[in-house]
């Protein structure tokens, strides 16, 4: 059976889907961009503070299910800008301790929801 995981501490959902499910021991969090929960606003004054925004919302969510950055299993970067890829990894690296980071893909895509410049989805478990 899963488990709908919402928080308002995080974005709500712009579209039919759900801040995360949690489905046998594992939680597969949506992907998030930059929206400031409290404001509604994007926050893209530079791609480092937009991904730091999308870190917390992605905290919230994890918090929200009762684990952290340290149970995340995989992450999904999408990302508009390649060049971006060592400011947004610098700003990325506050998060995971680099001996049990979890597995990762980036990759640069055409477009993303709101013409963002980041969005990050992640899969975490219950120990």
């Amino acid at each position: 059976m899963k488990k709908i995981i919402i928080t308002s501490n995080a974005p709500a959902p712009v579209g039919p889907y759900n801040q995360a499910i949690v489905h046998n021991g594992t939680l597969y969090a949506s992907g998030q961009i930059a929206i400031n929960p409290a404001t509604g606003e994007l926050v893209t004054s530079s791609i480092e503070d937009e991904t730091h925004q999308v870190m917390a919302n992605i905290k919230a969510i994890l918090t929200e299910a009762g684990l952290n950055f340290e149970d995340v299993i995989k992450c999904s970067v999408f990302v508009s800008d390649m060049n971006n890829y060592s400011r947004i990894n610098a700003v990325y690296a506050e998060y995971f301790n680099e001996d049990t980071a979890p597995a990762r893909e980036l990759v640069e895509v055409a477009n993303l929801p709101k013409f963002v410049n980041i969005e990050i989805s992640v899969i975490a478990a219950f120990d």
